[in-house]
């Protein structure tokens, strides 16, 4: 019998399977974060997936996709620093603070210096507020806000504090030749920040307003030098190597878990935690620490209290089989 041509019944005929590890996705332009994820998802027919941290349609760039027992450390990966280069848009502010939404007002762009760019980036780099934009995927009453904007609601959103550690202009080209009002910038930053809301301040700085054109994510830590994965490049090694190969694109769980600081157990103590029993140190680096054997497998996420004590938080499944050994529990 011929294959179903019918790209909706060939999903629901995909038999997942168990898949551990990380895989570092180039997000194309026009798709979500979540319709990249389930398209790499059914590629590798992975039970279980999800996202750190997610990627506008205009955007492209890393998008770490955590499948199986990775998903565990994907909320730590969601807080980590990341850099971007964007495309700025002088002139021009949208009610979506990129190029996606609809023109509210247009103003002439003054005459601009180097040194008047870089005072305004000055200002929105360090430990700011910010305004996060209305068109965004933050809840309010367990409802994103832009179902709330797409709605017509009159928002009011507070500023929060976010952590800028480098807003740099990279070119101005076009600008400073009097051709279109671009600036092309690169960002440094920490959880929580907007890049379209600090190309929508930087514009007001600059006295004509601005908008993000283009945006892409260059890096997430720990991933500084990510080896990134198109879906095009993914479908056709499934395609001309099959599968074995396609799972090597993947990177193991500890190459997510660099950014934490380490704690080294024995078998006996793995055993021990695997009961979600904590280990009496002392042990160093208080807070979230990533859990690792002798081997430097991955075993999980715990907590070092004040004490010095180790207690599991997110184990991996293959922690929770330890086979027990008659030896000292430390």
């Amino acid at each position: 019998m011929a294959a179903p041509n019918n790209p909706r019944e060939r999903r629901l005929r995909t038999v997942f399977r168990r898949l551990d590890g990380i895989l570092l996705l180039d997000k194309p332009q026009g798709l979500s974060s979540n319709q990249a994820l389930q398209r790499v998802r059914h590629l590798f027919r992975a039970e279980k997936g999800g996202h750190t941290g997610s990627l506008d349609p205009l955007a492209t760039g890393l998008l770490p996709v955590c499948f199986g027992e990775a998903t565990k450390i994907a909320g730590g990966l969601l807080g980590a620093r990341k850099a971007y280069e964007t495309v700025a848009r002088l002139g021009i502010v949208t009610d979506t603070d990129d190029a996606e939404g609809q023109p509210l007002r247009e103003r002439p762009v003054p005459a601009l210096t180097l040194d008047v760019i870089d005072a305004a980036l000055k200002q929105l780099t360090g430990r700011i507020l910010q305004r996060p934009p209305i068109y965004s995927a933050l809840k309010r009453g367990g409802e994103p806000l832009y179902v709330k904007a797409r709605r017509g609601e009159v928002i009011e959103i507070e500023a929060r504090e976010i952590d800028v550690h480098a807003f740099e202009l990279l070119n101005a080209a076009d600008l400073l030749d009097a051709g279109t009002p671009h600036l092309r910038l690169h960002v440094e930053c920490g959880s929580g920040t907007y890049v379209r809301s600090l190309v929508r301040d930087l514009g007001e700085l600059l006295g004509c307003g601005a908008h993000v054109a283009q945006l892409r994510r260059l890096w997430v830590d720990p991933f500084r030098e990510p080896r990134m994965w198109t879906l095009d490049a993914l479908q056709g090694l499934l395609e001309q190597a099959g599968e074995r190969v396609l799972d090597a694109c993947l990177l193991p769980i500890e190459a997510g878990m660099a950014s934490w600081p380490q704690v080294r157990v024995n078998q006996p103590q793995a055993h021990y935690l695997g009961f979600g029993r904590s280990l009496h140190g002392p042990y160093q680096h208080t807070g979230q620490v990533a859990i690792l054997d002798e081997q430097g497998r991955g075993l999980g996420l715990g907590e070092v209290d004040a004490d010095g004590s180790l207690r599991p938080s997110r184990l991996f499944r293959w922690a929770l089989s330890q086979p027990a050994v008659a030896d000292a529990v430390g």
